[in-house]
């Protein structure tokens, strides 16, 4: 495996090493050893999948709050994703940037996404599948999310949004005062989550479903 790090602090994008020949193609998808140095003394403890129906469709963006943070290890096995992870840590050098990583099933191509990031991607072909490991277990009462689209962030998607949960389109904006990794509101640092009575569509045309 072939470690590169990436312009944000700390994430790196993991690339396999196949091995062709006349039957096909051998990868190695996990190594414990080679990834020690990105993994340190976590463990891997959920291996979750995701099946993206349209090309278009976003997914995100994703995070949980302490202490129940988790690194994602990000892969596309079908299809191809434009995956996007955003800086959360106010003491980073890359506070609140965000960076896109092209994963697809031909490129064999992983996005590690450490505690304190937000992550999502949009389906750039039909029916894209994507496996991710995580170092920590889900807890509904600890998920939080940023808006796709929210103008602070100013991710720049490929393509137009075609679809996207009901969940994620009410992710609330940032706005000047705290930062996003604050749940109680506690007074410090330049950002806050706006109230989600204030958020709307920025995309009219946009399907809202009940995926999580």
């Amino acid at each position: 495996m072939i470690i590169r790090p990436l312009p944000i602090d700390t994430a790196t994008l993991i690339e396999a090493e196949p091995f062709e020949d006349h039957r096909g193609l051998f990868a190695r998808f996990f190594c414990a050893q080679e990834l020690a140095q990105i993994l340190g003394e976590r463990q891997i403890v959920n291996v979750n999948f995701s099946c993206t129906r349209q090309a278009g469709a976003v997914r995100g963006m994703h995070f949980q709050f302490a202490p129940h943070q988790e690194m994602k290890l990000v892969r596309c096995i079908r299809g191809a994703v434009f995956d996007v992870l955003v800086d959360l840590r106010p003491s980073s050098p890359t506070f609140l940037k965000w960076h896109g990583e092209v994963l697809s099933a031909a490129n064999l191509r992983m996005l590690c996404v450490p505690e304190g990031f937000a992550h999502g991607f949009q389906a750039l072909e039909p029916d894209s599948e994507v496996l991710y490991l995580t170092t920590a277990f889900y807890q509904p009462d600890a998920e939080g999310g940023l808006r796709y689209d929210d103008p602070a962030l100013g991710i720049e998607w490929p393509r137009e949004v075609t679809d996207i949960s009901r969940k994620d389109a009410a992710h609330p904006l940032l706005q000047p005062g705290q930062q996003p990794l604050e749940r109680n509101g506690a007074e410090r640092g330049p950002w806050t989550l706006g109230s989600k009575e204030s958020v709307g569509s920025a995309h009219p045309t946009l399907t809202l479903n009940f995926e999580p």
